[in-house]
């Protein structure tokens, strides 16, 4: 089984371990101006609790990032609140309440959705229903699905079109043989270390920026068969951005606003950083948005990436296929993380994520500051906390 600890990040190196006991202070926000200017944006990973507060609020005052404007027809979000607060989480040995958890895992925001309604909201470390969180590693589901739009769209003729199909610079590479459905699925066969305490690492040592990075990866070797092994390869989250910005001849944070964030309702603006000022998004990391809207991406998904009036946006069961065990690793899809319950989920470090449950009709989107990027034991918490709200909640009625 693989661990969400080696495979969520962009450039994971060890983490220090904090002299004091980790504290993720609540603050207002009306004072993170005056803590900006501190903040080192290159040292994302090594913040320490206000860095992470501050930072991830406003990642788009720190990195560079392109705009994705708001929808001018807001998908409501009816609310009957409930209080699930007194939930006990069981894991392991451990039992807590969902409000232990919250307050003991630094959360920002819980949100709970089931048929359209929200059921639980609440807000931490000075987070409102107005505040943009970084996403990390949630975007690359959100790619996942683009991709799916582009297929939708004819840019993409299907995921077993050739990577270099697309992008011919990497012809007589080793990702001559691999598909677009390999790169999602994290299965290329190419050779990758992606191991963040090694300083000689492909992970450690390559460059993010577009051209450099393919130079490196046309030096990589053949190790499997596309689509035998699954691979964590974050630099693969990035070809495949590049490789959607090749098939749909635009920017990616243009494409979503024209295609999800403004058909579908998305209710607030949202930032995507980008590899370089100027340059192309993240293919695996870092989309700003507000709680709701992770909620709203989730319903999009749950819809099958079908709009209010119809319009498919989506190829008629891609969630379906995206949610399905590759061949290489069962608990992986298209760039989102399996349970063998049917549900998935969109997964980032230090907490990010967007649960989604088809049989429960179910949508769990949360913001945190963990004090650790991506351990394990945090992961498998987190999905103790989707597997026990799930739990509490009566199957929906279906029409």
């Amino acid at each position: 089984m693989y661990s969400k600890l080696a495979c969520l990040v962009i450039a994971l190196l060890a983490l220090p371990v904090l002299a004091d006991a980790y504290r993720a202070p609540t603050l207002d926000p009306a004072g993170d101006a005056d803590h900006l200017g501190g903040i080192d944006p290159d040292s994302t990973l090594f913040w320490g609790p206000t860095d992470k507060v501050v930072g991830f609020r406003n990642m788009e005052q720190l990195m560079p990032t392109r705009r994705i404007e708001a929808s001018d027809q807001p998908l409501i979000l009816p609310s009957t609140p409930g209080d699930l607060g007194g939930l006990r989480i069981a894991h392991g040995d451990e039992s807590m309440t969902l409000d232990e958890y919250f307050e003991a895992h630094h959360t920002a925001g819980l949100l709970v959705i089931q048929n359209g309604e929200v059921l639980y909201e609440r807000y931490g470390l000075g987070n409102t229903a107005d505040s943009r969180w970084v996403s990390f590693s949630v975007a690359k589901s959100v790619v996942a699905m683009l991709i799916g739009a582009a297929i939708q769209d004819g840019y993409i003729d299907s995921v077993d079109e050739k990577v270099t199909d697309y992008l011919p610079r990497l012809a007589g590479s080793p990702y001559a043989e691999t598909s677009i459905r390999n790169l999602l699925q994290m299965a290329s066969g190419v050779e990758w270390n992606e191991d963040y305490a090694d300083p000689d690492s492909d992970v450690a040592t390559a460059s993010w920026e577009t051209i450099e990075l393919y130079d490196f990866l046309n030096d990589k070797a053949r190790v499997a068969a596309p689509g035998e092994r699954f691979n964590y390869n974050t630099a693969e989250t990035n070809l495949a951005g590049t490789l959607l910005r090749a098939a749909i001849g635009n920017n990616l944070s243009t494409y979503l606003e024209e295609k999800v964030w403004g058909p579908f309702g998305m209710a607030a603006e949202a930032y995507w950083q980008l590899t370089e000022p100027g340059g192309g998004e993240f293919g695996g990391c870092c989309i700003n948005a507000t709680l709701r809207d992770y909620g709203r991406l989730g319903l999009f998904a749950l819809a099958d990436g079908v709009l209010e009036d119809g319009t498919r946006v989506l190829p008629e069961g891609w969630m379906a296929a995206s949610a399905a065990p590759s061949k290489g690793y069962a608990g992986y899809g298209y760039f989102w993380w399996l349970n063998p319950n049917g549900t998935y989920s969109a997964s980032g470090i230090f907490g990010q994520g967007i649960h989604i449950s088809p049989e429960k009709d179910l949508v769990i989107a949360v913001h945190s500051a963990w004090e650790h990027a991506g351990r394990g034991e945090d992961f498998d918490r987190l999905d103790s906390v989707y597997q026990a709200i799930a739990d509490a909640l009566q199957q929906p009625a279906r029409e």
